[in-house]
């Protein structure tokens, strides 16, 4: 059979196993684990607290730390059966283009890797090879955040790291990160005719969307730290949903604010999210808890996605601009896994089949042209693989 034909093949199995982000990856992790295995890769899979979703790291030649990581998440999006042509979990070609959830985002290039595997398992390697499969990436890149910290732990120190999410092969060196909070303020209820008597949460909430938006103006006047390459160029913050109280002649003892910040740099999350803290701690809660000793503040996170920062020396996008024959890098608003590689200090790029505008929607599909490229520079990153960094 021809690799296109492989990778179609695999690409087939994964579609059929439904890891929507709220269920289980096992099955696929284990499929994978053991054709890695076959073609002589060490493989470690590391559960989740639940047992039922887990991450696959698999690695093939030396035991080196100048490593080349190809990682692609396992989950996807829920599908509505009933708003897909075909069945969503069941590969479906029609004429250039696979249909099925996942295609494109991302099991497309997790296909194309795992059809690669007897070919590098030919290779002289100079240098290791690694695949990394993670969970739940869908709900806040948890899986990669475990995988990131046992790697930490066990001082696994790649040098490059290809993500392939779907990018239409283009070399993306840089995204924003994307953080989602929920902070509550708890207070005490009375009568709205003497405010004074309880812990209005309402009016702590306002004062702190208010510093809220006074930090994103400072960091948006930072002009020297944004970035023209994104729009808009610089860090943002924003609230999109309020909720609190029960009638206007009641003091709101409950009040909830969902809000969320796009950092260009890590830096400006860091100094958003302290200043905050240290606002709550030193002025809102002294002057709740004046009235109420249980009144309090507490901020959920919801997901903490980290940037991607470009950088100027990076082997990465290098690699892959070499191997895809282009000259243009860009960066995009979407957020992916690829910040917390680079946290590791690995070169990080992003790069794979597909368009991120068939990602989450209806009748998803890849075409097998784009999957044919994407074959193209994982066959050339044979080369690099031999030689030593």
């Amino acid at each position: 059979m021809s690799l296109m034909n492989d990778t179609i093949g695999i690409l087939d199995r994964l579609i059929a196993f439904p890891t929507v982000s709220t269920d289980s990856n096992l099955e696929l992790i284990v499929y994978a684990s053991e054709l890695l295995e076959h073609h002589g890769f060490r493989t470690t899979v590391s559960r989740d607290d639940t047992g039922k979703k887990a991450n696959l790291f698999a690695t093939l030649g030396p035991d080196a730390p100048d490593g080349i990581v190809l990682s692609g998440h396992s989950d996807v999006v829920p599908a509505d059966a009933e708003d897909w042509t075909s069945d969503p979990f069941r590969l479906r070609q029609d004429g250039d283009l696979l249909f099925g959830r996942g295609t494109c985002d991302m099991k497309g290039f997790i296909a194309a890797v795992l059809a690669m595997a007897p070919a590098y398992a030919e290779l002289n390697l100079q240098r290791p090879l690694h695949v990394a499969l993670t969970y739940d990436e869908e709900t806040g890149c948890f899986g990669a955040r475990h995988l990131v910290e046992e790697l930490k732990a066990q001082d696994i120190r790649p040098a490059v790291a290809i993500i392939g999410e779907p990018t239409m092969m283009r070399v993306i060196e840089g995204h924003k990160g994307c953080y989602e909070y929920t902070t509550c303020f708890h207070g005490t209820d009375g009568h709205g005719s003497d405010p004074d008597r309880g812990v209005n949460a309402i009016h702590y909430a306002v004062r702190f969307m208010t510093r809220l938006m006074e930090l994103g103006e400072t960091v948006k006047a930072g002009a020297k730290f944004s970035n023209e390459r994104y729009q808009p160029p610089w860090t943002t913050v924003q609230v999109g949903r309020i909720e609190g109280g029960k009638a206007r002649n009641v003091i709101a003892r409950n009040c909830s604010v969902e809000w969320e910040m796009r950092p260009v740099r890590q830096a400006d999350a860091t100094m958003i999210k302290d200043a905050l803290e240290e606002y709550c701690r030193t002025q809102l809660l002294p002057e709740m808890q004046a009235v109420s000793e249980d009144a309090r503040i507490v901020t959920e996170i919801i997901g903490e996605v980290a940037g991607l920062e470009v950088m100027s020396d990076n082997e990465a996008r290098d690699i892959v601009c070499r191997l895809t024959g282009s000259d243009l890098c860009d960066v995009v608003a979407f957020g992916t896994e690829a910040g917390l590689f680079q946290s590791l200090g690995m070169s990080v790029v992003v790069c794979g089949p597909g368009s991120i505008a068939q990602a989450h929607q209806p009748d998803e599909y890849v075409s097998i042209s784009q999957m044919q490229s994407c074959l193209d520079m994982l066959a050339g990153l044979s080369a690099t693989l031999e030689q030593r960094s």
